[in-house]
């Protein structure tokens, strides 16, 4: 009776898998996309972001050139959010797991 083999397992060097989200992460970074979908990210996850206070009264427009647009409102909203854009901006970038927003434009 012949035993049937078992086809080899592939993964990494050290002989064990690689995660799926560790391999997408590579994957990302070798298109040079990481930035693009930590941006993406930020946006479609904006209360995980930033808390749901802020989300509640607030909506992201778009990010350009390291700078994040938030239509806000109220006026009196937008100067509370104003006073605390360098609090907000370390809760996104700690968020994001990498410093993607410099400075935030609240409409």
């Amino acid at each position: 009776m012949a035993s049937a083999r078992k086809p080899k397992r592939e993964g990494n060097l050290k002989g064990s898998p690689t995660p799926v989200g560790t391999a997408l992460q590579q994957l990302a970074h070798a298109l040079g996309i990481a930035k693009t979908l930590s941006q993406y990210d930020i946006l479609t996850s904006w209360e995980k972001a930033v808390g749901a206070p802020i989300a509640r009264v607030t909506k992201p427009l778009r990010i350009e050139n390291r700078v994040l647009y938030v239509s806000v409102g109220s006026a009196p909203w937008r100067a509370e959010l104003t006073m605390k854009r360098l609090e907000i901006i370390r809760k996104i970038n700690r968020f994001a797991g990498t410093d993607v927003i410099q400075d935030i434009r609240f409409r």
